[in-house]
This record gives structure tokens, C-alpha cells and sequence, in this order.
């Protein structure tokens, strides 16, 4: 199945400069799949969205259909075919 991983800005130096990535996984595969075919096309990405446990950041935020993924399982999030993921670090100041 084809899905389409969208990145802001902050992350786009990390992927030759994509804001959309179109990413091709095997039917049934969740969101940490997505991301594991996203991450080894991009190396650089990994250590930004995901811990050295492997678990998503705590401060980043993956969209799935508009669903935020930690309320719908996490890395086990279902993704279907043509499903849009968009990831968004918080972003903090003062």
C-alpha cells in the first residue's frame, strides 16, 4: 500500500528536502512500519523521531487521517492505502 508521510519544515533537511514522502509498505502494516520504511530511506530521521528504545519521541506528534496515533495505539496505529501521516514536533520558546 502507497501512504504519504508529510514533514514541517524543521524535519525536511533531514529527507533531500521533501514536505511529502510517499512511502510503499506491505498491506496491514501500522504506523511503526511506515516509519521504519521511512527511516531507512532517511536515516537522519530515526534519531529525530524516535528514542533509543525505539518508541516515538516524547515530543513528537504523528497524525494518521487526522487521528492522533498515541490515542489509537501508538507505533501500532492501523494505517490503510492512501493514508496521509503528518509528523509534528512541538515546538517550545520562551
Amino acid at each position: 500500500m502507497r501512504v504519504t508521510v508529510h514533514l514541517p519544515g524543521l524535519l525536511r533537511a533531514d529527507a533531500d528536502d521533501a514536505a511529502h514522502v510517499p512511502v510503499e509498505v506491505d498491506d496491514d502494516t501500522p504506523l511503526g512500519g511506515v516509519l521504519d520504511a521511512l527511516t531507512a530511506r532517511y536515516p537522519g530521521l530515526e534519531r529525530r523521531l524516535r528514542d533509543e528504545r525505539g518508541e516515538l519521541r516524547r515530543y513528537v506528534n504523528v497524525f494518521v487521517d487526522g487521528d492522533e496515533c498515541r490515542g489509537a495505539g501508538g507505533l501500532a496505529a492501523p494505517v490503510s492505502d492512501g493514508a496521509n501521516v503528518r509528523v509534528l514536533p512541538s515546538v517550545a520558546g520562551g
